[in-house]
């Protein structure tokens, strides 16, 4: 209770195929957190403009977290928004936030010097593109890197198991989850992992 948590990402956090209510909202309701959902649809880690991910983190009044959680956008995968490389070193101004590794490294940095809290990226389930698992293999390294707990919907057996009626039920597309799918499928996962790092 009355722990806070802030949420930044694009469509799947805001939760658009289900009227606004994502993962976030159901759990942050169930369990009393403050939530702070920055999520806008069709934006990206890459910073190219004020909707970026590295943008809008900024942007956000609140000082104190503790915990923060980033979505591993599709957005960039769908964009074919360059990789990068992950840096050898974690000083924020070395990072190239116009890079898909930059800009996630930079908001790892920019979050532990500002908030000092745990952080957690997830990324979606597994759909067809290859992009978005170079992506995924990118984040590994990077959450080894800076040691974060990585929420890797994308590999997890059981969710990669799931029949393809419960699929249909759960998901509006390859992409975005319904509130079945989000109620039944994406919290109860997610809410363990946000648990574990709360204690």
């Amino acid at each position: 209770m009355g722990k806070r948590i802030v949420f930044l990402g694009s469509s799947v956090t805001y939760g658009s195929a289900a009227n606004g209510m994502s993962f976030a909202d159901i759990i942050c309701e169930k369990n009393g957190y403050e939530m702070i959902k920055e999520a806008v649809s069709g934006t990206t880690l890459v910073d190219e403009d004020d909707s970026s991910y590295v943008s809008r983190l900024r942007k956000i009044e609140a000082d104190n977290a503790d915990l923060f959680i980033c979505q591993l956008s599709t957005n960039d995968a769908t964009y074919h928004n360059p990789l990068g490389t992950v840096g050898e070193e974690k000083d924020i101004d070395s990072f190239d936030a116009n890079t898909v590794a930059g800009a996630i490294e930079y908001i790892i940095a920019y979050v532990r010097k500002r908030w000092k809290c745990p952080i957690a990226f997830y990324t979606g389930t597994r759909y067809e593109s290859e992009h978005y698992a170079d992506m995924v293999e990118l984040l590994k390294t990077i959450a080894e890197k800076w040691d974060i707990k990585l929420i890797n919907l994308w590999d997890e057996p059981s969710f990669n198991a799931v029949s393809s009626d419960d699929y249909e039920r759960y998901m509006r597309d390859p992409i975005h989850p319904t509130i079945e799918g989000y109620r039944q499928w994406w919290a109860p996962f997610i809410e363990r992992c946000i648990k574990d790092m709360l204690i």
